[in-house]
């Protein structure tokens, strides 16, 4: 098997080359093709980032991205979490250059949502890649075991099991995001 590395602008020009194909690329520079998710991870996460929006435009504290926006972390890696959020401040301070790139500042807020093809150690390093480049809070939340991973800076994974809600006043304040659908059978 041959390894090939690329750097930012070929990895971006692969990306726009292949529009139906999301990519991502870790710290060692290996590309890694993403699946497309199936049609009930779809609708949870489009539930989801509803709800991010919903609430951001309400308390206007930060941006709110979807999962095609690529973060280049401080390790090198690019990496495109599901739902992810930027206090207004620290999106203000970048270019109308680095804006229209990869990010190059990390979010403070990420959300991976499991998909039945997800491999969930794989998921729980990419949490655990995210907080160790500066995200503050990270969710991991994982419909088939009804199962929530918090990741925060400088603490413990805290593990719940099929909360109906989500929340963190710190980092998110007044959201309060309702998963209790992504537990239902619909």
């Amino acid at each position: 098997m041959t390894s090939i590395t690329v750097n930012d602008e070929q990895f971006l020009k692969l990306c726009q080359k292949n529009p139906d194909t999301r990519f991502e690329r870790n710290a060692k520079g290996k590309i890694i093709r993403m699946s497309p998710t199936g049609g009930e991870t779809g609708k949870n996460n489009a539930e989801i980032i509803a709800d991010f929006i919903i609430w951001n435009r309400i308390k206007k504290l930060g941006v709110v991205f979807d999962s095609s926006t690529g973060y280049k972390l401080e390790n090198s890696a690019i990496r495109s979490p599901d739902v992810s959020w930027i206090k207004k401040e620290r999106w203000k301070q970048l270019t109308a250059e680095e804006r229209k790139k990869y990010i190059p500042i990390p979010p403070d807020f990420v959300l991976e949502l499991m998909s039945p093809s997800d491999n969930l150690k794989e998921i729980q390093a990419k949490m655990q890649e995210y907080i160790d480049n500066d995200v503050k809070l990270g969710w991991l939340i994982n419909p088939e075991t009804k199962r929530v991973e918090i990741y925060r800076s400088s603490k413990e994974i805290e593990i719940l099991n099929a909360p109906q809600t989500l929340s963190d006043a710190e980092i998110l304040p007044d959201l309060i995001l309702d998963i209790q659908t992504i537990w239902s059978e619909n």
